[in-house]
């Protein structure tokens, strides 16, 4: 349950970059930010599983409703380390093993020349153990049964995939770390799988932190444990990125610096598409982040000479009163 807000205390909307742990779900890092900034509004731009560690997206309040914005700059990069020769029932650590085959004949190089072959698109088919749901219902609720039913693969895209280290103690079953950079919905021990089925000796993930998501990085995160201590000292708002901060590292950003223009954006007004131009070209098109000096005004998609609101951020009263350009009678 969250801590109840303290009166005065401001219902935030921010964006938390938090480190999470071996061993809990996304949802249980959400519940200790719910309760360590006593606001139920808490959600996350992508979720991380148990046996993995790293940066972990939060939006808090309204800042919500930036989640979809925060996406677009998808990709993600893990650093990964993968055992040759070792199956389980979840392509991970996590798994019953399920198959043991000697492996120590695969050299570095062969190795490398076969993680060569995963760059670019791929086709996956997701493992049993994941959130995919077939016929209604996730994969993993039905792999808890005992059963195998057919996936459907799915194309993501591996952008860059760069050997770290090979080796390891056991002869038989060497490790090899790697870096990868990849599309929103890659599962890198899915990865691991293939690269180990291809070299003919099976393989499985031991270990996996993302170390970005998108524009945000594992170096700049909080663990949970400091997340408590600023909550508990008052401190929690010098943790969070703002949302225009937030929003302009993932989407294009331009200013409008006419007052009256933002004051009928914030009553729900359209934009001149023309004002987005600087923001758009070699192919983008959209969504651009709108700002007002320091102040998230919104974000709109071209359409036309005139552009929607995918999002209108600021609200009217959050810009004082309007000017009154009128002489007062005499």
């Amino acid at each position: 349950m969250a801590r109840r807000r303290r009166e005065g205390e401001p219902d935030r909307a921010g964006v938390l970059l938090v480190d999470k742990d071996l061993g809990p779900t996304s949802h249980d890092v959400v519940q200790d930010v719910r309760r360590a900034a006593g606001q139920r509004r808490v959600g996350h731009t992508g979720t991380l599983d148990p046996a993995a560690t790293g940066v972990l997206v939060a939006c808090l309040g309204r800042a919500t409703k930036l989640v979809p914005f925060l996406q677009q700059a998808g990709t993600k990069t893990y650093a990964a380390r993968m055992v040759l020769g070792v199956e389980t029932t979840s392509q991970d650590a996590q798994g019953e093993v399920v198959a043991r085959t000697p492996a120590g004949h695969v050299d570095e190089r062969t190795f490398c020349e076969v993680l060569t072959r995963f760059v670019g698109d791929l086709d996956q088919v997701p493992p049993m153990v994941s959130a995919v749901r077939v016929g209604g219902e996730r994969l993993h609720e039905i792999a808890r049964r005992g059963e195998v039913v057919e996936r459907e693969p799915r194309r993501v895209t591996v952008h860059d995939l760069i050997l770290d280290g090979y080796g390891g103690s056991d002869p038989d079953h060497p490790e090899a770390s790697f870096l990868v950079t990849c599309s929103a919905g890659t599962y890198v021990r899915t990865l691991a799988h293939d690269v180990g089925a291809a070299l003919g000796v099976g393989g499985s993930l031991t270990a996996l932190r993302r170390v970005a998501n998108g524009p945000f990085t594992v170096d700049e995160s909080h663990t949970i444990a400091a997340v408590r201590e600023a909550a508990e000292q008052g401190q929690l708002d010098a943790l969070l990125l703002d949302p225009l901060t937030a929003v302009s590292r993932a989407l294009p950003t331009v200013e409008v610096t006419d007052d009256d223009l933002v004051r009928r954006l914030a009553h729900g007004g359209k934009l001149p598409t023309s004002l987005l131009e600087p923001a758009l070209g070699s192919g983008y098109q959209g969504p651009v982040a709108v700002r007002s000096g320091q102040l998230l005004v919104g974000v709109y998609a071209p359409s036309g000479a005139e552009s929607r609101a995918e999002l209108v951020w600021t609200r009217p009263e959050e810009l004082g009163p309007a000017p009154d350009s009128r002489p007062e009678d005499v």
